[in-house]
C-alpha cells in the first residue's frame, strides 16, 4: 500500500492512536506498516532518538511537517549493526561540534572560536573526540565570558536532538565531548538548559536577527539525518 504523505500533519508528542495524531516516528511506523508506536522497529535507534527529540522541540505543526515529514521514507529500514549505531552517534556529535556550535559562535561575534571548531578534524571516534575537547572548552569559556543574552530557541531544536543522539549511544568520551559541544552552542541561551525559560525571554528582534542562522542549521540537520540514513 502506498501512503499519501501529503495528508499527514505531524504533531507534538506521542499519541494513544493514529486518530489522535502522529509524531514523526509514529508516522514512520504507519508508513512502514507497523503497529502504532513511536519507536518503530524499522528505524535505527540513533536516528529515532534524533527525530523524536527534534519533533517535540519544534515550535509548531507546520515546522514539524515541513522539516521532518520528507525524511520519513528515508529513515525506514535503517536498523543495522551496533557499529552503525555507534557511527551515527559520532556523526551527531561531529555535527554538534563542527556545524551547530560554530554557527552560534558566529552569531555571538566569536568568529575566531567558530573558525577553530570548523577546522577540527571530523569527530569519528574516541581519539578525534579527545582532540576536539580543548578547542571546545576554549570556545565555551569565551561564550560564557561574553554574557550573551538568550536568543531564538528554535536553534536549539536540532541541537538538542543531536545531543540526545550523541549521548545516548556514544562512548564515555563522546559523553564528555558532546557535553562540551552542547555547552558551547548553548551560549545563545545564557548557558541555560531550560527551554521554556529561554523561549519566554526571546524578543521579536532576537528572532528576526537570528532567523538566517536558524534556517541554515535546520537545513544542515536535515542533511545530517539524510547522511545517517545512507550508511
Amino acid at each position: 500500500m502506498t501512503i499519501d504523505l501529503t495528508n499527514i500533519v505531524l504533531k507534538h508528542g506521542s499519541h494513544a492512536s493514529r486518530e489522535d495524531g502522529m509524531c514523526a516516528m509514529e508516522a514512520a511506523a504507519y508508513v512502514a506498516g507497523e503497529d502504532h508506536r513511536d519507536h518503530p522497529k524499522c528505524v535505527c535507534p540513533v536516528i529515532g532518538a534524533f527525530m523524536r527529540s527534534w519533533n517535540d522541540n519544534l515550535p509548531d505543526d507546520e515546522s514539524r511537517t515541513r522539516l521532518l515529514l520528507p525524511l520519513i521514507p528515508k529513515i525506514i529500514n535503517t536498523v543495522g549493526s551496533v557499529k552503525k549505531e555507534s557511527q551515527r552517534s559520532w556523526m551527531a556529535l561531529d555535527w554538534l561540534a563542527r556545524e551547530c556550535a560554530p554557527a552560534w559562535l558566529d552569531a555571538a561575534g566569536l568568529g575566531e572560536h567558530a573558525a577553530a571548531l570548523r577546522a577540527l578534524a571530523p569527530i569519528v571516534g574516541k581519539e578525534s573526540a579527545q582532540d576536539s575537547e580543548d578547542p571546545l572548552m576554549e570556545a565555551r569559556k569565551a561564550a560564557i565570558a561574553t554574557r550573551v543574552a538568550a536568543v531564538d530557541a528554535v536553534g536549539g531544536y536540532a541541537l538538542e536532538a543531536a545531543r540526545v543522539a550523541a549521548l545516548k549511544y556514544g562512548s564515555s568520551t563522546a559523553w564528555s565531548a558532546a557535553g562540551n559541544a552542547f555547552s558551547v552552542a548553548d551560549l545563545v541561551y545564557s548557558c541555560s538548559y531550560s527551554w521554556n525559560a529561554i523561549r519566554a525571554s526571546v524578543t521579536a528582534a532576537d528572532a528576526r536577527k537570528l532567523a538566517p542562522t536558524v534556517e541554515t542549521l535546520q537545513a544542515s540537520a536535515v542533511h545530517l539525518v539524510e547522511r545517517m540514513a545512507t550508511i
